[in-house]
């Protein structure tokens, strides 16, 4: 009887200790879902160079022994720039709940140039491990680290319109081998004009470190949805050469319906 006991009571141990392992935070999301897809023209000025598709996989994966979103973004160039044959994916298993990555991959294909990273990330251990070819390297990051697509997939779960402009949202992010604290500012409302109507917006300004690449302190302007959707329908980059831009051209299975006017 008291080997059953002692058993019984193991039992009861191993599946506390599991749960207090495996618990991690609540994110509340009314902003995207499974099966849900975006395409954008990529502009230089009135020139289209690329297209940008962003898209949840309908089917829910489990990396880590947790449900995950699989998120796709391929950017990739097209009209005139399709002579350098630029193709790159960024693809993320997002946790459904906590809204964290748990393995992102980068793949890279510019002409004759081939790169390929996969990370794979141990919120418990507060770890990333980086593969590269044969190469494999660990670092130590802080709680609830982001990627750099999963990061834009939880800006989407804040309300920026109750928010008062000025205010920011911070988050740590690892990309490549380096550990970042991705800043998003909130600048307003506003409305603009797209192919499919008008639609009022809220305005997002990534706060940038000091960089040769982007021009100015405000370089990247994110045009976002006012909706529960909190997707960018507009997105301008000031880079030392000129401005590029994104539009949105194609969208599908949406979780809210847009309001456009």
């Amino acid at each position: 009887m008291k080997k059953w006991i002692l058993a019984f009571l193991g039992l009861i141990l191993v599946g506390f200790s599991a749960f207090t392992i495996d618990r991690l935070r609540s994110v509340e999301n009314h902003s995207f879902q499974a099966g849900e897809a975006y395409v954008y023209k990529v502009k230089y000025g009135f020139i289209t160079i690329g297209q940008a598709n962003v898209d949840v996989h309908p089917k829910i994966f489990r990396i880590n022994n947790r449900p995950c979103y699989r998120v796709n973004v391929l950017g990739k160039t097209a009209g005139m720039a399709s002579i350098w044959k630029v193709s790159n994916t960024y693809r993320s298993y997002i946790d459904t709940t906590a809204i964290i990555p748990h393995k992102f991959v980068y793949s890279a294909r510019e002409n004759n140039f081939a790169r390929d990273q996969t990370f794979t990330f141990d919120h418990q251990g507060l770890r990333v491990s980086k593969r590269e070819k044969d190469k494999v390297e660990t670092y130590d990051v802080p709680k609830y680290v982001q990627d750099v697509i999963s990061g834009y997939y939880y800006l989407r779960t804040f309300d920026f319109g109750s928010m008062a402009p000025g205010s920011a949202v911070k988050a740590p992010m690892f990309f490549d081998d380096k550990l970042y604290n991705m800043t998003v500012s909130y600048s307003g409302k506003e409305t603009i004009k797209t192919k499919f109507g008008k639609m009022e917006v809220l305005k997002l300004n990534p706060i940038l470190p000091p960089n040769k690449l982007f021009e100015g302190k405000d370089a990247i302007r994110i045009f976002v949805s006012n909706d529960e959707n909190r997707v960018p329908v507009q997105l301008e980059i000031d880079f030392s050469f000129g401005t590029i831009s994104m539009e949105l051209n194609d969208y599908q299975n949406v979780r809210n319906p847009f309001r456009w006017s």
